[in-house]
């Protein structure tokens, strides 16, 4: 049973990655996260990722350098097994998915409400300086880092640990199955960035200057763009299912 078990997570790890990729959380011809990285972020031990990684490897999604600059990196283009296995992974899960991202957007809106109700001086220097950061950070994985450390000073700034813990238990049960928060593929990643950038502005604004109600919508809004992106590719991978299956 215990074989079963272990062959179970390290399936599942290796349908998280894949998605990681089909959602733009990993961009093609970036370099992965060492296994002692991934290895918390997904909930399981190295040795799970390792085999993950041994399985996408030999499915031609990422590709192993040696020497200086070397790692693991997400292959530039996917086979066709994969984007199938990505098309059925959606179809599967796409209800779970719908209703794990408008939790997410109602919690998101809610702590932005408190935010703009409880933010105290030090936390309107955290929150500029974090989107200062966000603004200044290259694109890509900075930038994407620089996203989540100021979704986290919006969090501390509402003063509420019983939601905080709410959203971030959330999210971590979510990221076995999914990125939390999707950025798309090469295309949309840059679309993202720029609207971003946008909604973070309009967002600390209503914050700094406690706007609750302007605050939370501006949140729910801003949040729901994981759902919109995880449509995007849910298509593209129906798209180029449909022409595998016909080539």
């Amino acid at each position: 049973m215990a074989d079963t078990d272990d062959a179970s997570l390290v399936e599942r790890v290796t349908e998280r990655l894949i998605t990681a990729v089909a959602v733009g959380e990993f961009l093609p011809g970036t370099r992965l996260p060492a296994e002692r990285e991934l290895s918390p972020l997904l909930g399981v031990g190295r040795t799970t990722v390792r085999a993950a990684l041994d399985d996408l490897s030999t499915k031609g999604l990422i590709e192993r350098r040696r020497g200086r600059g070397g790692g693991t990196f997400v292959a530039e283009e996917w086979p066709a097994s994969i984007v199938v296995g990505v098309d059925r992974w959606f179809e599967e899960r796409w209800s779970d998915l719908v209703d794990a991202c408008t939790a997410s957007s109602m919690l998101h809106s809610s702590l932005a409400r408190l935010a703009a109700e409880r933010r105290t001086d030090a936390d309107i220097t955290a929150l500029r300086g974090r989107l200062d950061d966000f603004h200044s950070a290259e694109s890509g994985d900075h930038k994407q880092r620089a996203d989540s450390l100021l979704h986290l000073a919006i969090i501390e700034a509402a003063h509420n640990t019983a939601l905080r813990d709410i959203l971030l238990a959330h999210e971590r049960r979510l990221s076995l199955s999914a990125p939390a928060h999707p950025w798309g593929d090469r295309e949309s990643h840059r679309r993202m960035e720029t609207r971003a950038a946008r909604e973070h502005d309009a967002i600390v604004h209503a914050i700094v200057h406690a706007a609750p109600d302007e605050a939370a919508e501006l949140a729910r809004r801003h949040v729901q763009i994981d759902l919109e992106l995880f449509s995007e590719s849910r298509a593209f991978a129906r798209r180029r299912a449909a022409e595998a299956a016909a080539g």
